[in-house]
């Protein structure tokens, strides 16, 4: 057993913070999570391992549900893929998903370029990182988000992750044949992008029919969500009237269908993160992001007072660096108005219901997971402390160390 004590306590649910605290984990589940006056006393034949936080702060361990681990960021060209083998692109995921779980992430939800077989590799512990949740292909129409299609003839649409579809039967198909091969969620584009080269993100993508399809499909083989990237009002329209769970992006959101995302219960995924640098691909790249990151910032704390879910994603391997995933929670605060406790919310409870992973993670309570983060001071003050990696002293995942900044004998 391991004894975290000394410490206070930010469980998730978005009470105050315990300041005297004590997180007790066994075999990987959490025991017990509260103030150090009610902790149950620990017998020696559990022989614990007792550890002084010196007063730091332990929360849960975070999400960010929209990542591409596939991605370089700033570290190179998406380019670059096509230069070098399939299993070259595998050995460039360790380092990204150790600096991942490293940041304070312990789970992330991959919305294209990674398979089934990444996800598994780390369940199994062939690889370090955070727990994987995949949907291996984005969906769209051709000349849509996930078309890279270039004037010269080259097609990079297999090797970034995406596949083109073109009525709901072939959607179907499609959605049928990744759910087959064990995704966890489908994704899909109903409205242009920035990186694409082809299409705009006012210009409709999937239309709703199709999304509608892909819903349905996910929903009958075994109950899967389905994200859809939505910037421009039309993409947003038909993603949230066929009945999507997430929005990612959702810049152009209005008021009407704000109170109709509320009324589903869909969830939005607002990536600030992605919006702090322009998206550098292409020169037209460079032209809609500026654009489109100015609405993206300044639409969110509409969205935020309209009582829609939020969840934290980043777009970490696009434009952000991997690593650098948990800037997002203070960006929540400084765009979206949220107190710094309900940005941490975003980061673990609600990011874990839009993942469906709830039952077992996103708070620290007795008979969850242990996924554990500790962050020097106190985060439900300044939201900024978490996006500062020489902040987060602790990673555990499933009660195991995966970092150790804070030197602590664990």
């Amino acid at each position: 057993m391991i004894v975290l004590h000394n410490a206070r306590l930010i469980d998730g649910n978005g009470g105050e913070p315990v300041p005297d605290a004590t997180v007790q984990i066994a075999d990987g589940t959490i025991a017990y999570a509260g103030p150090s006056s009610g902790a149950p006393a620990v017998g020696d034949d559990h022989a614990p391992v007792t550890v002084d936080l010196q007063g730091n702060t332990v929360c849960p361990g975070f999400f960010d549900v929209h990542v591409h681990m596939s991605l370089p960021g700033t570290k190179g060209s998406p380019i670059m893929a096509a230069m070098v083998p399939p299993s070259y692109r595998y050995f460039q995921l360790i380092d990204r998903l150790k600096a991942t779980v490293e940041a304070g992430v312990t789970t992330v939800r991959d919305l294209m370029g990674v398979d089934v077989g990444v996800r598994d590799a780390v369940a199994h512990g062939l690889i370090e990182g955070p727990r994987l949740l995949v949907a291996d292909r984005m969906l769209s129409q051709t000349g849509g988000h996930a078309d890279f299609h270039a004037p010269s003839g080259v097609d990079g649409t297999g090797i970034i992750g995406g596949s083109l579809v073109d009525t709901p039967d072939e959607a179907r198909l499609r959605a049928r044949e990744l759910l087959r091969e064990g995704v966890d969620v489908i994704k899909v584009a109903s409205s242009g992008g920035v990186s694409s080269p082809s299409d705009d993100p006012d210009w409709l993508g999937a239309r709703e029919e199709l999304v509608a399809a892909l819903v349905e499909e996910a929903a009958n083989y075994g109950g899967r969500p389905v994200a859809a990237h939505a910037i421009g009002l039309a993409g947003i329209t038909a993603a949230v009237k066929a009945g999507v769970r997430s929005i990612e992006h959702g810049y152009a959101l209005t008021d009407e269908l704000r109170k109709e995302m509320v009324e589903r219960g869909q969830f939005l995924v607002p990536t600030l993160l992605e919006t702090l640098h322009p998206d550098t691909a292409t020169p037209q790249a460079v032209a809609k992001s500026t654009k489109w990151h100015e609405i993206a910032q300044a639409s969110i704390r509409a969205s935020v007072e309209a009582g829609i879910k939020i969840a934290v994603g980043t777009d970490a391997g696009l434009v952000p660096d991997h690593g650098t995933n948990l800037q997002e929670i203070g960006l929540l605060v400084k765009h979206g108005g949220m107190t710094p406790m309900q940005a941490i919310v975003a980061g673990t409870r609600t990011s874990a219901e839009l993942c469906g992973v709830d039952g077992t993670l996103g708070t620290l309570e007795a008979g969850k997971t242990a996924d554990v983060v500790v962050v020097k001071g106190d985060p439900s003050i300044d939201a900024d402390l978490v996006g500062d990696n020489e902040n987060i002293l602790l990673v555990l995942k499933e009660g195991k160390a995966k970092s150790n900044r804070g030197g602590f004998m664990v």
